[in-house]
């Protein structure tokens, strides 16, 4: 089999639980799903790196929250890459796949070599939870820290939630025979089952204060999540995304003597909500005298989805509201 082929287990998140360690979590696969997001745009590398990461983190937290709309990870930052964005759709209904877009914007000028985190400096690391028409959207903030994305998200977890979160992420450009270049992305997400009053104590031993999973559990329950950490540590890189072990036997690999426990496989794929009548309501907040000055020499207003490129060529005549 060569790197190329689709795999049965592609572009997919498997829910699983740790049945003697109290500690549930996912498997993930994005493949094509990376690969539709990433070729929308001539990203640099480092930028590529980090909308990987985000993206695998999205898939992974969507599919733990009982979602009926959309889960949202946004970075915000004042460094080289001033921004991340990325989306988890639910399935319409039961059978449908998930779906995903991310989108990434930076100054090319001033992104330099060597690691991708770096290109980020001081800002926020966001989640957003919007279940549909009728309901409050959540927004939950931390700000960036540690070496690297997930970092963030398991300071998220820590701070808002107060559930120990781990994540384990591998990511990259695939050859097969012939030249054809892929990529493929796995991940594990580790997480506490939540108890019903959760609390620390003795104060917040993170980086600037921010809780850690240690401040959170005690007694049995940190002796299983050190357990669980120190078998995931042993994950290799390949066994994240290689061809040759599916996400079910690694969680045996893995945690043989926790008793996995397996879930139903949520598939995953590229998808975008942008229509133009989302683009027509978009601009229906602007005046005529607005209108007038986004119509090009052309005699069109133009719009593009940041997220899957799609370009829009709209009639001033019918746009906005008069003043």
């Amino acid at each position: 089999m060569t790197l190329g082929q689709r795999l049965a287990w592609d572009d997919s998140v498997l829910p699983f639980q740790l049945d003697h360690a109290d500690i549930r979590g996912r498997v993930v696969r994005l493949d094509g799903v990376l690969d539709a997001i990433l070729r929308q745009h001539d990203y640099p590398p480092a930028v590529e790196a980090l909308i990987a990461e985000m993206a695998l983190l999205t898939a992974l937290i969507g599919q733990t929250i009982k979602l009926r709309w959309k889960l949202s990870l946004q970075l915000q930052s004042k460094g080289a890459i001033r921004r991340i964005a990325s989306d988890y759709f639910a399935p319409a209904q039961e059978g449908d796949p998930a779906r995903m877009r991310a989108y990434a914007s930076f100054d090319r000028d001033l992104i330099t070599g060597g690691d991708a985190f770096a290109q980020l400096q001081e800002g926020y690391f966001a989640l957003l939870i919007d279940q549909g028409q009728g309901t409050t959207p959540y927004q939950g903030i931390t700000p960036i820290a540690g070496k690297a994305l997930r970092n963030c998200a398991e300071a998220y977890f820590a701070q808002s939630e107060q559930l120990p979160t781990r994540f384990a992420l591998s990511f990259g450009r695939s050859t097969e025979r012939g030249g054809t270049e892929h990529w493929r992305a796995g991940g594990v997400m580790l997480q506490h089952m939540p108890k019903a009053s959760p609390f620390a104590t003795g104060g917040a031993s993170g980086e600037a204060g921010l809780l850690t999973a240690r401040d959170i559990v005690h007694g049995d329950d940190a002796e299983n999540w050190n357990r669980a950490n120190h078998l995931l540590d042993t994950v290799e890189p390949l066994e994240l995304i290689g061809p040759s072990v599916s996400p079910a036997d690694l969680l045996v690999r893995l945690f043989h003597e926790e008793g996995p426990r397996v879930f139903e496989m949520q598939p995953v794929r590229f998808g975008c909500t942008c229509s133009e009548e989302r683009v027509r309501n978009s601009l229906s907040i602007y005046s005529a005298r607005d209108i007038a000055r986004m119509t090009t020499e052309e005699g069109v207003v133009t719009a593009d989805c940041q997220f899957c490129g799609a370009h829009y060529r709209l009639d001033p005549a019918t746009l906005g509201f008069e003043a």
